[in-house]
């Protein structure tokens, strides 16, 4: 870490305050151009702690930057990770209020409910296999409290400013469909994403590290070296398989999973 415990707290409450008004912070990683991986951690922390201090309660993971593509785009070997709390929660079929986010975009993932704690820098995919109680369809709404890109000099977030921010993560509409981890491959397991009745991805649970299940096995082993746990009850989001999707105002969002269930919402 680089920076002080004075400025991760001071960036902690920026990010929160930018969350409450819906005003956006400038981009982070040019205000300390020094500012590294465990200092962005460090800074979603202090925004977790603000949060959990103004009543939140923590109900999950995320899980992002899974596909080699995205991890190639921002020159790093490894995925992020953020913390779901229990006001990011939609219901299937949900109309997401006009204003609760800045600059809204969905992606589409398999949510993994945990149905045992899973804990240690050795958790195998089949720990996580025996700790799922089930999977089920999801989309992740992404908004960003920091600017993408920076109007006077053009320089645009680094994956240090989105990991601060929580990882990107806002919000969670997941689907009402539950599924036993053994009933599919997740691998194959897909989605056809429409914009206002047009189809604008698709893609494959492979996409997330070749098979979803090793992005709780990453996350699990991550969360150890901190003391921290994936606890019986949570939600974890294992990661895109599709590049986001912009969500303006009026937007209505479908996922269609075939066999595995469809997840949908709408943006008033």
């Amino acid at each position: 870490m680089s920076l002080s415990a004075a400025d991760i707290t001071q960036m902690g409450a920026d990010l929160f305050q930018a969350e409450v008004s819906g005003r956006q912070i400038g981009i982070l990683s040019q205000r300390f151009p020094e500012m590294d991986m465990a200092d962005a951690y460090a800074i979603q922390d202090a925004l977790a702690q603000r949060k959990l201090a103004a009543g939140g309660i923590i109900k999950g993971w995320k899980i992002g930057l899974t596909s080699k593509a995205m991890q190639d785009a921002l020159k790093i070997d490894i995925p992020d990770s953020g913390i779901l709390f229990e006001d990011m929660f939609f219901d299937d079929g949900a109309t997401v209020p006009k204003d609760r986010f800045i600059q809204p975009r969905i992606e589409a993932e398999i949510a993994f409910i945990m149905g045992e704690d899973l804990f240690g820098r050795t958790v195998t995919r089949d720990d996580v296999l025996a700790a799922t109680a089930a999977v089920a369809p999801a989309l992740e709404i992404l908004d960003t409290r920091i600017l993408r890109t920076d109007p006077k000099t053009g320089a645009t977030r680094k994956v240090f400013d989105t990991i601060a921010d929580n990882a990107a993560n806002a919000g969670i509409v997941l689907g009402s469909q539950r599924h036993k981890i053994e009933a599919f491959d997740l691998r194959w397991v897909g989605a056809i994403v429409s914009r206002n009745n047009v189809v604008e991805e698709t893609g494959l649970g492979a996409g997330v590290l070749n098979d979803p299940v090793q992005g709780i096995v990453w996350l699990a082993q991550r969360l150890a070296q901190y003391g921290q746990k994936i606890r019986k009850g949570d939600v974890v989001l294992s990661g895109s398989f599709i590049r986001p999707l912009e969500a303006p105002s009026g937007a209505e969002i479908t996922a269609d999973y075939g066999p595995f269930g469809t997840v949908s919402c709408r943006f008033a």
